[in-house]
């Protein structure tokens, strides 16, 4: 026997399963990240009548959030490649639990800007963190999975978010109590994680040698296939291939539909269907828990896929072009079909194929390895959010001029269209040199 982080295993040993685990936390973290993020989506119809807000500074209040968002993914990247993914996701998670519960103290249009504007940047880190986390953690065979599970927390916050924050909104008795309690929830999940996470599997006391070795062995031979030198890079050293954009532009149009039925979505369904804010919450969980269903699916898929030896580039050019064409299909029949159910249910066919492009958060350790996934992850997630910012402005405007959501709706599609082209472009096989 020997003796390995705190915990007696040998070689005979069944391996532990810590690794899944961790992500059922990142699950828990990116969950409780979006029932945030979005809750004022939610609680909208409320907030826009009680200051007064029109279509158009109901957008630049939307946007808020993004902006921060967006310019600190850059530093977040570095910082997380520089300190570990584990004391940022603690952080940050305690952060923005503070910024959802100041939010609550809000007097005014101006101050609500910036608490979303406080909300953006202490959740920067998360996302960027977690693709680090699947590039540690994971043996690339599991990777498909750890980035689904990951990611699929989006679409799972967003619907379990409809139905929490319209709960806490009609029992508490209105959206500031109900901001100050899914602030505090955050805040406990923060130190959950800063107790449970570790930036190494040989560093928690959970996991067996047996588990740590099957790691590092796939490690090594992801590496030797590579074929590249170890080590961190300075992002500018991407700058100069095409994969590096691909993947950068597959996330700005993704996000330009996700962010855009996000922030959006529950307004939609207000004012062109009708729906009171109790249907509005059980819509949006159908809508966003067909995303998580559909996410966790396409995880599934690709490591399905490819441990039958399937090219990296046939699994994932198939499954995300599929993606991307079911993505602009739906979106097109929703402004053709006027019924509320109709339009809920191809949000929700929308939802379900759209969350496959979760698979994206493996391809940040593809490209430039474990050492520079969380600098390449940031530089997705800010192109990802030049679409979280122009994203809810420009509905507003177009809301506001045409009065009508049909040219919004075209507009998803028009991202989900870029979104398409760059899933097909990128090169899944190759580590980039630097």
């Amino acid at each position: 026997m020997t003796q390995t982080s705190g915990t007696l295993a040998d070689t005979g040993t069944r391996p532990t399963r810590v690794r899944w685990k961790i992500f059922l936390l990142l699950l828990a973290i990116v969950t409780i990240n979006y029932v945030d993020r979005g809750s004022i989506s939610v609680a909208l119809p409320l907030i826009k009548k009680e200051f007064g807000l029109s279509d158009e500074l109901t957008g630049i209040l939307l946007a808020a959030f993004f902006w921060t968002y967006a310019l600190m993914q850059l530093p977040s990247g570095w910082l997380i490649d520089r300190f570990g993914p584990r004391r940022m996701v603690g952080s940050s998670c305690i952060a923005w639990g503070a910024a959802t519960a100041l939010t609550a103290t809000a007097p005014g249009p101006g101050a609500l800007l910036g608490m979303r504007a406080l909300l953006g940047a202490t959740e920067a880190p998360v996302m960027p963190a977690g693709g680090k986390l699947n590039a540690i953690w994971m043996p690339l065979r599991e990777r498909g999975r750890g980035a689904v599970i990951l990611d699929a927390g989006a679409p799972l916050g967003a619907g379990v978010g409809g139905i929490a924050i319209s709960w806490l909104i009609a029992t508490t008795g209105g959206w500031r109590p109900a901001f100050i309690v899914a602030g505090a929830v955050t805040v406990l999940m923060g130190v959950w994680a800063w107790w449970y996470l570790r930036d190494n599997p040989r560093s928690h006391p959970r996991v067996n040698d047996a588990e740590a070795t099957d790691i590092e062995t796939s490690h090594a031979a992801e590496d030797r296939a590579a074929g590249a030198a170890s080590g961190r890079r300075p992002l500018r050293r991407y700058l100069k291939f095409r994969s590096f954009w691909a993947m950068c532009a597959a996330w700005l149009g993704f996000n330009g539909v996700f962010y855009g039925l996000l922030t959006w979505g529950p307004l939609y369904l207000s004012e062109s269907k009708g729906f009171d804010i109790k249907t509005i919450g059980w819509s949006t969980f159908v809508i966003f828990g067909a995303g998580f269903v559909g996410e966790l699916i396409g995880g599934w898929l690709a490591d399905g896929w490819r441990a039958r030896g399937r090219n990296g580039n046939v699994v994932m050019r198939t499954l995300l072009g599929i993606a991307g064409v079911a993505v602009v299909l739906g979106l097109l029949g929703v402004t053709l079909v006027p019924g509320p159910i109709a339009a809920v249910t191809l949000l929700s066919i929308v939802l379900f194929f759209l969350r496959w492009v979760g698979l994206m958060w493996s391809v940040p350790s593809l490209l430039g390895g474990r050492e520079n996934a969380g600098a390449l992850g940031g530089a997705m997630n800010l192109s990802g959010n030049i679409a979280g910012i122009l994203t809810p402005m420009l509905v507003g405007f177009i809301v506001g001029a045409t009065g009508s959501y049909t040219w919004a709706l075209l507009y998803f599609v028009g991202a989900g269209l870029i979104m398409t082209a760059a899933v097909l472009t990128l090169d899944y096989t190759k580590r980039l040199p630097a």
